[in-house]
């Protein structure tokens, strides 16, 4: 019961920042729109290439992000699921990690995204990239790979301390 109300809390605070910075400012988030629309955003001259998420800033602020929400799992799948081992500690990180992964995917993206007009950067309104399901479903699995180091991380901690 406690990595259910894991989840669901991680999944309603990602929708709050991820969604609620989409919402109010689209080109904020523009990393995780479809390459077309990052690229006519950039052509429109909106954003830097520095904005992009190649760019060494923007690298660096995922790499710090990651690392805070590595050492927070870590603390909390200890504290609240009594994870006391590499394995333990790699499980309850990575269906945490999966459950905000596949809302992101489903609900944030296929449903929120692809829907709503709020989130069409001025001068892209008509891209079919919009409503690319398929970006966001293999962005979803392509996650479950990049999860996977975190969830070590997260189990080395937890077998650490």
């Amino acid at each position: 019961m406690t990595l259910l109300i894991e989840c669901l809390v991680s999944c309603i605070l990602f929708t709050l920042i991820a969604g609620g910075m989409t919402y109010v400012k689209p080109l904020s988030m523009i990393n995780s729109y479809p390459k077309k629309i990052q690229e006519k955003v950039l052509e429109l001259g909106l954003i830097k290439k520095e904005d992009l998420s190649k760019s060494k800033k923007s690298i660096i602020k995922k790499l710090f992000a990651l690392i805070l929400l590595v050492f927070i799992i870590s603390y909390i799948v200890k504290k609240y699921n009594g994870a006391d081992t590499f394995i333990k500690g790699f499980i309850y990180s990575y269906i945490i990690w999966l459950s905000v992964n596949f809302w992101d995917a489903l609900i944030i993206d296929c449903i929120w995204f692809c829907h709503s007009k709020r989130v069409i950067i001025k001068g892209t309104e008509k891209m079919k990239e919009y409503k690319d399901y398929w970006f966001h479903i293999k962005g979803a699995f392509i996650g479950c790979l990049y999860e996977i180091p975190a969830c070590i991380l997260v189990g080395l901690l937890v077998h650490i301390f």
